[in-house]
This record gives structure tokens, sequence and C-alpha cells, in this order.
């Protein structure tokens, strides 16, 4: 009877160390499949700009055929951290992010890069070299100086304007009001009477526009950070009886042209987003299969001005000729 439950008790322990190495087999075959995800990590969808970067993103992905995961990390942080830890736990190829914070986006960018998972940034910049493989933004400088020279000119060199900032949080916010300023500050007939952050949001922009309405009734211009503002920006004009104000955007949205072409809204600036995005999903691939991009870390794409002149051309960031 001894014997007998030896033997029974060994044939157990067999059949669970059979069953461990079976589980760790089909576990390994599970990651390599995985090797093949893709995690696109956007702002917001509600914003035209941003849903169109993760669908191009995604569009990209298939075609090379990689599986993806789209997700939003809404400018939280917080967030944006879990969603990281989620794609270094799923083994993800890489990671496609338009970041929720120059600083904030740091850490998970770095601890995706010790778990052997690239990064690769899109729109956004973060404050430190070495952690993603490639960040690649528009020019914000070079869009907001063209954009600021077309304001000047509209606004005919003199008046009151505002200016609408996007979130603070942002590089991008700062590196655009910064290109506006280089050129609307050489006119000293140009005076800016309230400069207010709209957090890039549509109905925060209509909330803002109607108190500095109320206080500057006798504005000429409100040049804009983002179109999401100026959409708002120019919707709180409409309301208040002041659809004459010059308004200039930023990002080249198909509201925002449709705004142009009504004669409403009267320039923007494109961003091309949708290149970047795929972009971003080449360098990728050639990255996993080769280890190198051949591209430098941050690269940048100049923006081309919009108006009326060429709004009809434009289609969900994309200008044709």
């Amino acid at each position: 009877m001894k014997k007998a439950l030896f033997l029974l008790v060994l044939f157990s322990f067999l059949c669970a160390a059979a069953g461990v190495w079976a589980g760790g087999q089909q576990e390994s075959e599970s990651e390599g499949e995985q090797s093949k995800l893709i995690y696109i990590i956007t702002p917001s969808h509600d914003n035209p700009f941003f849903k169109t970067e993760a669908v191009a993103a995604e569009d990209e992905a298939k075609k090379l055929g990689y599986q993806t995961r789209v997700l939003s990390h809404d400018d939280d942080a917080n967030l944006q951290d879990q969603q990281f830890g989620n794609a270094i736990a799923a083994g993800a190829a890489a990671i496609i992010c338009d970041n929720a914070g120059a600083d904030a986006s740091i850490g998970p960018i770095r601890r995706a890069k010790e778990a052997g998972i690239p990064t690769f940034l899109i729109d956004r910049e973060i404050n430190e070299s070495g952690l993603a493989v490639s960040q690649i933004v528009s020019n914000n400088y070079q869009g907001a100086v063209i954009g600021g020279e077309k304001f000047v000119e509209l606004m005919g060199e003199a008046g009151k304007y505002v200016e609408l900032v996007g979130k603070e949080s942002d590089t991008n916010a700062g590196i655009r009001s910064k290109g506006y300023h280089e050129v609307i500050d050489q006119y000293q007939d140009l005076e800016m009477v309230a400069r207010q952050s709209a957090n890039w949001s549509q109905t925060e922009a209509y909330s803002k526009m109607e108190s500095i309405i109320q206080a500057n009734p006798d504005i000429k211009g409100v040049i804009c950070g983002n179109d999401t503002m100026a959409m708002g920006a120019m919707a709180a004009l409409n309301t208040a009886g002041m659809g004459d104000v010059i308004v200039v955007g930023f990002d080249g949205s198909n509201d925002v042209r449709d705004s142009i072409l009504a004669g409403d809204i009267k320039a923007t600036v494109l961003q091309t987003c949708a290149y970047n995005a795929r972009l971003a999903v080449q360098q990728a691939d050639k990255y996993i299969k080769t280890g190198s991009t051949g591209a430098p870390e941050k690269q940048l794409t100049d923006c081309v001005l919009i108006d009326k002149s060429n709004a009809d051309k434009l289609d969900n960031f994309v200008l044709s000729e």
C-alpha cells in the first residue's frame, strides 16, 4: 500500500510539472503573438485632431501587419500611466503616443524603455531626450510665426486683441504663444487686452470669451493656440453680435476649414498630424525589425497657412495639391 501511494504521488507530481512546462510554453507562444501588438495612446478623440492621429496610426499599423489597441488618456497623466502599464504587461511591440504632459510622461516612457518597449511620440515632446525613440512633432514655432504674420496682416497692424492659450503643461502651448508674440510684439499699435488659457477646449474658450467680451467690447481680433478654442471663441463672438472680429486658429481642422469658407474664422495653421502619425508607425516598424529608425530622435515637420485661398483643398488635416 505504501509503495502504491508513493507511485501515485510521484505520478501526480510529474503530471503537474508537465502542465507547468506546457503552460509556460503556451505563455511564451502567446507573448510571441503579442509582439505584433502596437498601443496607440492619444488625448480625447472628441478633438478631431487627436482622432485623426489615432485613426491614421491605426490604419498604418494594420497595413504593416500589426494588431492595435487604441486608447485615450484624456490629458490625465495618471490614466496614461495606467495605459503604459497595460502596454508593458501585454508585451506590446511599440507604443505610439501623443502624451499627457512634457514632464508627467517621462516616467512611464522610461519604464516602457526599461521593459524593452520603444515609444514613438507624436505632436507633443517631452522634456527629456534619450527615452523615446522618436519625437515627431509639427514645427510649432514656424507655424505660429506664419500664423502671427497673417493675424497682423488681417488686423491692419493695429487694434486691441485677445490671446487664448492652450494647456499650460503642454510645451506646444508655450511654443505657439512665443511664436505669435515674436511677430505681433513688433507692432506697437497692436494691444493685447487679455490673455487666458482655455486648455484646448471649445467649451472653455466660449466661456472665457463671454467674460472677455463683457470687459473688452471693442476688441478687433482673437488669436488662438488651436482650432478648437478658435471655434469656441468664434461662437461666443457670433452670439454677442461681434462676428466681424478677426479670429485665427492653429491645427487645420475640417470645422475651421468650413468656418473659413463661410467667412467667419479668417485663417488657421495646418499641422500635418495624419502624416506624422503614419510616419511614427513606419519608424516603429523599422525599429522593431532592425533596431534603428535611421532618423534622429527629434524630427520637425513644417506647418502650412490656411486661409480662404486654399481652405477648399483641405480635408482631414491633409492639403491636396
